[in-house]
């Protein structure tokens, strides 16, 4: 049926009459293979060379498009009922709309609100005619018009195709109006990273010149990727539209939503339009990330980007295809053929950016609650948390700080003594980070409050459509809002974190409401009545309205309106956050982002906003947390023990189980909400906690390293198990357990009242963490004991896991003598790499500024080899290493040929332990067995 969303729903009642009053007897068509015959020169071509003239007028001619658009033949509607692609969603048509815009008009004999549309275009819609392709600097060009304009108010008639293959696994199209300049996102730029070879591409690439639209096959098997044949391309000013069939259902993406790790192709839809909102079902919430990877289900994948920032719309459908919808802009796609999964999220991380190196002491565990109203009541917070020996390393506060909540500010009564309170932090070896909003009060008086008073002189503001400064409401109440985009706004944004700092030596800033967030719509005095206000076309966003809880539309910022800008207000204040910072500290930059868009992971972290403190949110933290380590934001997590509402004891000692194996790891809680610190809880619940902790401290350095890699070569830390292992179909969906790099797999309890996990493990020896206990697995799942203090965690056989003795903070931790876990595989082999440096200078690999360690095993040893050294590893030591799969007790060991006495073997797990050991980490060493 037509597209019932925003603004549509009193159309419901229409449609429910149409299809009481058509005919009963609807025929519904058998299945028709709708792709389009092509020659065998087009179908095996080798690359996106020039198609002459001569070719492109056979293959129109072979198409034998109708004359008449609204005339069709029962074949070119005869489209099998899951592939139809709808007519009507800019809105709901009746049979005469629809044919009248010639389209197919076929009842089904259902109704709802989801489900295939009535109205539908027919088999080679009219559209777009392509002209000849010619060279160009970059790759190829041609020029798309129209014969006569589309249905569509203000329809471009021609339009510019530029086609460039970037690598051998990376294209990169773009359709945009060659006379008239439209808006295109600046900030996403090419990484000079990648492999820029373009001489055999993993792709093959056709064009259908009348209509147009190209194929994308993937050349070693021939398979299909993309088909945007199947749907016509439509290009107005504020509504674009293409859609394309995929290569199967297990399509991962198109964030941020509260969704599985893979989407509902089902007649659904998901809307990008960064939003206020806390997480939920069929929601847009806070980023927009227009990349999808479909996995192809031989092990093979691809991606596709879209590079675009207006509110947007993708329709899924079972066929399976999908359509997208954006209402501004320029269709800017990428198209990343892997040909692993793994390989396509580096394709496209090197077009994003690939993400920056945290701080070592970020990887920590982080506090925070809106309500710790005073410095005494923080303080108080970090005292018992030193009491009951459960490690910190930041303490945060919220708004509470600010006075009468502005930012920059601190209350001169509950938080007068805020500086000293940090300096105090800081000599325990602990972290201190506050929150900073965009929102800049507006209504302090004249010369009280110089964020505002400077910032009016500077004109870092965005303004309305007559040139006046914008005034929304946020918590200081009427606020004026800055303009990321101007180099000016920057200047004065970086001048105001300074000033502060010089104060209040903060560690970090986390950046919230960056939407940004309004509590009125637009404005304090609303928005005019404008096309960019209530476009032609809106897409299912909350609010319904593209202004609701934010900025209006019209709003005009230094590079274009915020009608084009405003899914970039997070990314382009984490870029002025993380510069400020950069050169305020001179150390490595901490900021944490609500809002996000393709390239945050370059700048900063993210959290997944308000959730709420019950079970299924904690399930659906799992795959928000691997998605964004798709979009390249692998220092990700949710609110640990939830945000909103009353936790539970046992509900946050699971979720601080499973937080704890977070990149980024942070409990935080609403004000009137029950205390969730871990000491508030039962003696039980506090061993619990304090042992999950713990045991993420000892692993920071395998997380670190794991980082490192992120940040040099574009691999994931929080993995989906798909990405390690493409061919188990067993693999494609799971989102209950993920693993750490391609080495540890998390197995956390989701359920209340469970004592129990059945955890999936993949093809191979997987050991337990806790005690060495292998379990042999063909690609299975195993039922785990897991009572309230366990968290079932498996090491991958071949795996070789730096660990470190933990302490109560890194600052602690860094200086504790390494353990080594070693899981031997079948064949008696293992590996492991350490990545080192001070865990905070900048670009410490860049400038060759680290240490990096590699370790082998094999037979009955175990081996380092330190590859590069510098002085962040002088004084660090080995002290133990725990060999899991040993299978024959061993008689004798040797450390670097000396005698070992002290060592046991249990033969029950099979498990060698050497403790005591004190080998310098910045030499070679052996520990050997027999």
């Amino acid at each position: 049926m037509a597209r019932i969303g925003c603004g549509l729903l009193h159309t419901f009642a229409l449609l429910t009459l149409i299809f009481l009053t058509s005919v009963l007897h609807v025929l519904v068509h058998k299945d028709k293979n709708v792709s389009l015959a092509f020659s065998e020169e087009w179908r095996h071509s080798s690359d996106i060379s020039h198609r002459s003239v001569q070719s492109q007028k056979n293959f129109s001619n072979n198409l034998n498009l109708s004359a008449d658009p609204r005339t069709h033949t029962r074949d070119q509607c005869s489209l099998a009922v899951e592939s139809r692609i709808d007519c009507g969603r800019d809105r709901s048509l009746s049979r005469a709309d629809c044919e009248g815009r010639g389209c197919c008009y076929v009842p089904l004999p259902q109704s709802g609100f989801r489900g295939p549309p009535w109205c539908f275009y027919p088999v080679r819609y009219p559209g777009y005619q392509m002209g000849p392709m010619l060279p160009t600097e970059r790759g190829q060009r041609a020029m798309l018009t129209r014969s006569a304009p589309s249905f569509l108010p203000r329809d471009i008639p021609t339009l510019q195709l530029d086609v460039m293959a970037e690598s051998l696994g990376r294209l990169h199209l773009t359709l945009k109006d060659p006379a008239t300049p439209r808006y295109e996102v600046p900030f996403v730029t090419s990484q000079s990273r990648g492999h820029k070879d373009t001489h055999n591409p993993l792709y093959d690439v056709d064009f259908q010149p009348d209509p147009f639209g190209f194929i994308v096959r993937r050349k070693s098997n021939g398979r299909v990727l993309l088909n945007t044949t199947i749907g016509p391309l439509l290009f107005a000013d504020q509504y674009l539209q293409l859609s394309t069939s995929i290569a199967s259902s297990l399509i991962s993406g198109l964030g941020e939503h509260y969704t599985p790790i893979t989407l509902d192709l089902n007649w659904s839809s998901v809307s990008l339009w960064n939003r206020d909102m806390a997480p939920h079902r069929s929601a847009n919430l806070y980023g927009s990330h227009p990349f999808f990877l479909v996995q192809e289900g031989d092990g093979q994948a691809h991606g596709v980007f879209l590079l675009n920032s207006n509110a947007m719309e993708v329709l899924t459908q079972p066929a399976p295809a999908l359509t997208w919808v954006t209402v501004g802009g320029i269709l800017d796609f990428y198209i990343f053929l892997g040909p692993s999964p793994q390989s396509v999220i580096q394709q496209y991380h090197e077009v994003i950016g690939y993400p920056m190196m945290p701080p070592y002491w970020s990887l920590g565990f982080h506090l925070c609650r809106w309500g710790y109203t005073s410095t005494n009541i923080t303080r108080t917070v970090v005292q018992l948390m030193r009491q009951t020996k459960i490690p910190l390393d930041v303490q945060w506060n919220d708004l509470d700080y600010a006075d009468q909540r502005r930012v920059f500010t601190f209350d001169p009564q509950r938080f007068g003594d805020l500086p000293q309170m940090v300096e105090e932090f800081h000599q325990l070896g602990m972290k201190y980070v506050l929150i900073l909003d965009p929102g800049i009060s507006s209504m302090s008086p004249p010369g009280s409050y110089k964020p505002f008073d400077d910032g009016l002189k500077r004109g870092v503001f965005i303004t309305n459509s007559t040139g006046q400064i914008l005034i929304g409401k946020v918590w200081p109440g009427p606020t004026a809002f800055p303009d990321f985009t101007n180099p000016t706004t920057q200047d004065w944004w970086m001048d105001c974190i300074r000033v502060f700092h010089n104060i209040v030596p903060v560690d970090g800033l986390w950046i919230d409401m960056n939407e940004p967030s309004n509590f009125v719509q637009g404005s304090v005095d609303g928005c005019p009545d404008s096309d960019l206000e209530k476009p032609p076309y809106t897409p299912g966003v909350i609010g319904c309205q593209l202004n609701s809880g934010t900025l209006c539309m019209s709003a005009q910022q230094y590079l274009s309106s915020h009608y084009n800008l405003h899914n970039l207000y997070g990314l382009t204040e984490a870029i002025a956050t993380h510069r400020a910072l950069l050169k305020v500290k001179g150390t490595r930059p901490f900021v944490l982002s609500r809002s996000s868009f393709p390239g945050l992971g370059h700048f900063s972290a993210h959290w997944t906003g308000d959730v709420q403190s019950d079970w299924e949110q904690l399930r659906f933290s799992i795959p928000a947390v691997l998605l964004f380590g798709l979009y390249g934001v692998p220092l990700v997590g949710a609110d640990v023990c939830g945000f909103g509402g009353d936790t539970t004891e046992e509900l946050c000692v699971r979720w601080t189980q499973l937080g704890a194996f977070y990149p980024f790891m942070r409990n935080h809680n609403d004000k009137p909400n029950a205390p969730q610190e871990p000491y508030v809880f039962s003696q039980q619940a506090q061993d619990a906690m304090r042992t999950v902790i713990t045991l993420r401290y000892s692993l920071l350095p395998f997380l670190y390293t794991l980082f490192h890699h992120a940040h040099t070569s574009a691999s994931t830390v929080a993995r989906s198990l798909f990405l390690e292992f493409p061919t188990d179909p067993n693999c494609q969906t799971i989102d209950r357990q993920f693993l750490w790099g391609s080495s540890l797999l998390i197995s956390p309890v989701l359920e209340q009242g469970a004592v129990e996990v059945t955890a999936y493990l993949p093809l191979g020896t997987w050991y337990s963490l806790h005690n060495g206990q292998a379990y042999y697995s063909k690609g299975k799942y195993i039922l785990f004991p897991a009572p309230l203090d366990t968290i079932n965690i498996h090491v991958r056989e071949g795996s070789i896991i730096p660990q470190q003795v933990p302490a109560l903070t890194t600052t602690a931790s860094r200086r504790n003598p390494f353990t080594l876990i070693v899981a031997l595989s079948a064949e008696n082999w293992a590996k492991g790499d350490l990545f080192w440096d001070d865990g905070e200078s900048l670009d410490t690999f860049e400038r060759g500024d680290y240490s990096y360690v590699l370790f082998f095993a094999e037979e009955s040893y175990v081996v380092s080899k330190p590859v590069k050294l510098n002085k962040s590893l002088d004084r660090l030591v080995l002290g133990e290493v725990c060999v899991f799969g040993v299978q024959t007790r061993p008689t004798e060991v040797w450390a670097n040929g000396q005698k070992v006495h002290d060592f046991s073997y249990s033969p029950d797990t099979k498990v060698l332990t050497v403790p005591g050991l004190d080998l310098p980490m910045t030499a070679m060493f052996t520990v050997q067995w027999s």
